[in-house]
């Protein structure tokens, strides 16, 4: 350690230019990578908050989203009697059936017309799922035309704001209210009464039912009362769990996609932590020469100036990781390909996902400073005192 601390660590300082490029080029690439996953990493986080572990939702047999299920209006009251159903302060069930269809509204950024989701829910929503709070205005009247917006929604698409009108399905309807839900996706979301929601969008019918348990550990034998009754062609999932599998697509195609750029970025680093490693060892011949002169082994050289290589990279792995961080909490918009709406979400950087850009720095400095570092350790002694 003496070695690597005294003498590769401090050379880097001699090399003030050259290390600071290839420390910059590393940063550039650990930046992207960061950045890149801190997408994939708020689209998830967004969608997987959208889940209670309390609750359950329930789809027709055989649907992955949403979109695709159907739920006749004599299944609610079959599903709403089962007693793993909560039930509210008035004895009445925590479910709320709801109608989830899609809407075009201009972007505000680009004011191209993008898909924005519409929720028709039942009454008892805003408390089966309770961690939607309205921050402007108040809640929508059942039996109107009235609509809440969610607060990402509010600052995505035009024609949102409070007091707006927001015409769609054939009506116009007032936004009353704009809420919040712990940046779940329901943010991204309009919501109104069903009842009234379904003759506008022509349907006679619902797509889900989300229902509040009374206990967690009741969906086991909620999800069999559902499966064995033969007037119900539903399946129950928990709530968390089906949202992850709707972040399941997208989540993975924006990591392939990182990947496949980050690692065409990151070969051009390498080969400058390799180009940087080979003059340093061009430069210091003698110096290891001597070093070899006074007893140290080829094995110690090899480690020293590998230390010195993977030392330089987290240096531009910090640097990387520090460019990235202003992109926290940014808002940003993708089509969830699992319901074909577009799904507002925050960049997202862990501790995790800088912890991983470090390694990745890390892992670059040491493949590029493999080779340099075996060039060095198999200079000849004898040669090596010789040179000027």
């Amino acid at each position: 350690m003496g070695l690597i601390a005294s003498y590769n660590l401090r050379s880097m300082t001699v090399r003030k230019a050259t290390a600071a490029m290839t420390a910059m080029g590393i940063a550039m690439v650990v930046a992207v990578f960061v950045m890149t996953l801190a997408i994939a990493q708020g689209f998830r986080a967004t969608l997987v908050a959208s889940g209670s572990p309390q609750n359950a939702i329930v789809l027709r047999k055989g649907s992955t989203a949403e979109s695709t299920s159907g739920v006749l209006r004599t299944d609610v009251p079959l599903v709403e009697a089962l007693p793993q159903v909560a039930r509210g302060a008035d004895n009445h069930p925590m479910a709320s059936p709801e109608l989830v269809v899609a809407i075009a509204l201009p972007r505000t950024s680009d004011n191209q017309a993008a898909n924005v989701p519409v929720r028709g829910v039942g009454p008892r929503a805003y408390e089966v799922r309770d961690t939607l709070k309205i921050v402007e205005g108040r809640r929508f009247t059942p039996g109107t035309r009235e609509i809440n917006a969610g607060r990402l929604a509010v600052g995505r698409f035009k024609g949102l704001t409070l007091g707006s009108n927001v015409k769609f399905g054939g009506a116009t309807w007032a936004v009353v209210g704009v809420f919040t839900a712990d940046d779940a996706s329901f943010e991204s979301e309009i919501w109104g009464d069903a009842d009234l929601m379904q003759p506008a969008f022509q349907r006679n019918g619902y797509q889900s039912i989300t229902v509040k348990l009374a206990e967690v550990s009741l969906f086991d034998s909620f999800r069999a009362a559902v499966e064995g009754d033969p007037r119900l062609f539903l399946k129950p999932q928990r709530e968390q769990d089906y949202y992850m599998e709707q972040s399941r697509a997208m989540t993975t195609v924006i990591r392939v996609f990182g990947t496949f750029v980050t690692l065409i970025l990151s070969i051009g680093a390498v080969f400058g932590a390799m180009n940087t490693m080979y003059a340093a060892v061009a430069y210091r011949t003698r110096e290891i020469g001597t070093l070899r002169a006074l007893g140290f082994s080829r094995m110690r050289i090899v480690t020293a100036f590998l230390a010195e290589s993977v030392a330089l990279a987290l240096i531009g792995g910090i640097v990387g990781c520090v460019l990235a961080l202003p992109v926290h909490g940014l808002s940003t918009g993708t089509t969830n390909f699992s319901s074909f709406s577009e799904v507002a979400f925050k960049f997202r950087i862990t501790p995790a996902l800088m912890t991983g850009g470090l390694l990745f720095s890390a892992l670059m400095g040491a493949v590029g400073g493999l080779l340099p570092a075996i060039r060095a350790a198999r200079i000849p002694v004898a040669r090596a005192l010789r040179e000027i």
